[in-house]
């Protein structure tokens, strides 16, 4: 009996301590399946987990307890591929990623996705929403997707998106920052469209904004994007009494002092209590552990390290 007792204080007392190593939940992390891997040809040392032990393994490293799955099923309706049965694939790396967290349901948590401007979206987040394992969630991604909010009927099939989500109850994660590549515009002119014109389409669930607005950078256009945010909060705005960030996948190691020093005046702002920690991928050396440590050179004190530490958004409580 003793023995066993002692056995059971040194796994709690091992929990405690490896969750005290990093943050509580990483709410933006990535599978994807070998048929996604191979048919966008990513390099073996920048693929993403492809399978749920595998993304276990970079949790268990961070001392991470649970973490957010986004499929990548929205890339296969990026408009620079051309591919048959389109719909299928999504359908397919939906499909896949809930079988993989079904696996540790007590560790990872799926999210449907898809490309809003799909004449299909609507169907997948309803087909989405009847399978328990990515009912939680939608993940949107605008730049892979080419949203164009300057667009009317890119911004009316956005509200039919973001309602059709709020109506099933299933939060919304979106990568608000338009397409780099065919340099749309974006900043805060971008960012008010989105908190006028589609995120009241969305007012009674959770609508988590990926990279604190940006797109793998904290640059100007970022900062304008938040600040957006962060006026409005400051304001009481009700719009964002549902809206969370997640500050995933920024290049912090190549900030300067007063790029990191705005980034957290930006975070003070919004205000700590909605930021969620994501390191957006596990790769080779880029993993959540990895990303953890960058971001513990920000200048944040240890009690707003904390706070961002165990912040675990409504839609896992």
């Amino acid at each position: 009996m003793k023995h066993a007792l002692v056995g059971v204080i040194g796994g709690i007392v091992s929990a405690v301590v490896a969750g005290a190593q990093g943050p509580l939940v990483d709410h933006h992390q990535h599978l994807s399946s070998p048929a996604n891997t191979l048919a966008f040809g990513a390099p073996v040392g920048r693929r993403l987990p492809a399978s749920a032990q595998e993304l276990l393994a970079y949790l268990d490293s961070a001392g991470i307890q649970r973490a957010v799955v986004l499929s990548v099923a929205y890339q296969h309706g990026s408009p620079t591929r051309k591919a048959e049965n389109e719909y299928e694939n999504v359908k397919a790396e939906n499909d896949w990623t809930s079988e993989k967290v079904a696996l540790y349901p007590n560790r990872l948590r799926g999210f449907c996705s898809v490309n809003p401007l799909k004449s299909y979206a609507l169907d997948e987040i309803a087909r989405c929403a009847r399978d328990p394992r990515l009912r939680s969630g939608l993940k949107l991604h605008f730049g892979n997707s080419d949203v164009q909010v300057h667009d009317s009927t890119h911004v009316a099939q956005l509200q039919r998106v973001f309602r059709a989500a709020n109506d099933r109850g299933m939060a919304i994660v979106a990568h608000v920052h338009a397409n780099i590549n065919n340099k749309r515009p974006y900043g805060r002119a971008e960012a008010l469209i989105f908190l006028n014109d589609i995120l009241p389409s969305a007012p009674d669930v959770t609508v988590q904004i990926a990279h604190l607005t940006g797109a793998g950078r904290y640059d100007e256009t970022t900062d304008s994007a938040a600040a957006v945010f962060a006026e409005a909060i400051a304001r009481r705005d009700p719009r964002t009494a549902h809206v969370w960030f997640d500050i995933s996948g920024v290049g912090i190691s190549p900030l300067n002092a007063d790029q990191k020093r705005r980034f957290v005046e930006r975070m003070r702002q919004i205000g700590l209590d909605r930021i969620l920690y994501g390191s957006d991928g596990a790769i080779p050396g880029y993993g959540p552990r990895e990303y953890w440590a960058s971001f513990k050179t920000l200048p944040l004190t240890e009690a707003e390290l904390r706070t961002i530490a165990t912040n675990v958004a409504p839609y896992l409580r």
